[in-house]
C-alpha cells in the first residue's frame, strides 16, 4: 500500500544516512575497475567459477538502479557445453551475415577478430528484460518506454565492473538473431534479450581496448563530446 505524506516523512527520518566520499583507496579501486574493464573475446580459462563468486556477481547486477524500481531483469545461467554449442551455431550464422555487411579491407579485418567466448568461457549469462513486470504504467517510464531496457543495461554494467574486481573476464556477445536464442532457451516472446555475457577467469587482459589496439576504432577525445548548456550551433 502506498504511503501518505506523514509516512514518507517517517521513512526519511529513519532511513536517511550521512553521505560522503569514499576513502582515497576506495575511490582508486572504483576508477581502476572502470578504466581496466575489457570486453574479452578469446582468452578465457576453462575452470569453472565458484558458486559463491557467481552469486556475488549476480547480486551486484541486481543492485543496479532501475527506473520506478521496476527491476525488469532476469539472469539465465548457461553452463552445459551442448547448450553453448547451440548458441554458438546461432552466433556463427549471424556472424557470417555480419561479415558480408563490411566491405573490402574492413571485411578481412573483421574476420581476423577472434570471437570464441561462447565456446571457451565456462559460464554464459543471458540477461533479459521483462517489459511487463511493473505493469502498464511505471513511474519514470510514462514518456520513455525504453527506460526498462536502459535499466537492464545498468545491471549489465554492474556485473561487468564487479567481475573485473574479482578477476573475472566478461565478453558481451551481440551478434545473433534474438528469436534463435529464444527458441534455444525457451524464452517467452514478450521477454527482450538485452545481453549475452560470456564469463570466465582470464590470466591476462589487454592494457587498452582490443578494438583500439587492433585498429578497428579509436577512443574519441572526451573534450570533443562535452558541451555546455546545449548542443553547439552548426556552421553554415
Amino acid at each position: 500500500m502506498p504511503l501518505d505524506e506523514e509516512a514518507f516523512s517517517a521513512v526519511d527520518a529513519e532511513h536517511l544516512v550521512a553521505a560522503g566520499a569514499f576513502s582515497e583507496a576506495e575511490r582508486a579501486a572504483v576508477y581502476r575497475a572502470i578504466e581496466t574493464r575489457r570486453d574479452v573475446r578469446d582468452q578465457f580459462r576453462p575452470d569453472p567459477l565458484p558458486e559463491a563468486l557467481v552469486r556475488r556477481l549476480l547480486t551486484a547486477a541486481h543492485n543496479a538502479p532501475s527506473v520506478g524500481f521496476m527491476q525488469p531483469w532476469n539472469f539465465i545461467l548457461v553452463r552445459k557445453p551442448e547448450t553453448r554449442e547451440k548458441i554458438w551455431e546461432a552466433f556463427r550464422t549471424a556472424n557470417d551475415e555480419a561479415t558480408g555487411m563490411f566491405a573490402d579491407e574492413r571485411q578481412s579485418h573483421y574476420r581476423a577478430l577472434k570471437l570464441e567466448g561462447i565456446r571457451k568461457a565456462p559460464l554464459s549469462i543471458c540477461i533479459t528484460c521483462d517489459r511487463d513486470r511493473a505493469g502498464p504504467v511505471v513511474l519514470g517510464r510514462t514518456h520513455n518506454p525504453a527506460m526498462d531496457v536502459y535499466s537492464t543495461v545498468c545491471a549489465v554494467q554492474n556485473l561487468w565492473l564487479a567481475a573485473r574486481a574479482e578477476g573475472v573476464g566478461v565478453g558481451w556477445v551481440s551478434i545473433f538473431h534474438e528469436e534463435a536464442i529464444k527458441r534455444i532457451l525457451n524464452i517467452p516472446p514478450r521477454i527482450a534479450i538485452v545481453a549475452w555475457l560470456c564469463l570466465g577467469y582470464v590470466d591476462r587482459l589487454y592494457d587498452s581496448p582490443e578494438l583500439a589496439l587492433k585498429g578497428w576504432r579509436q577512443r574519441l577525445p572526451l573534450d570533443e563530446l562535452v558541451y555546455e548548456e546545449g548542443w553547439p550551433g552548426e556552421e553554415t
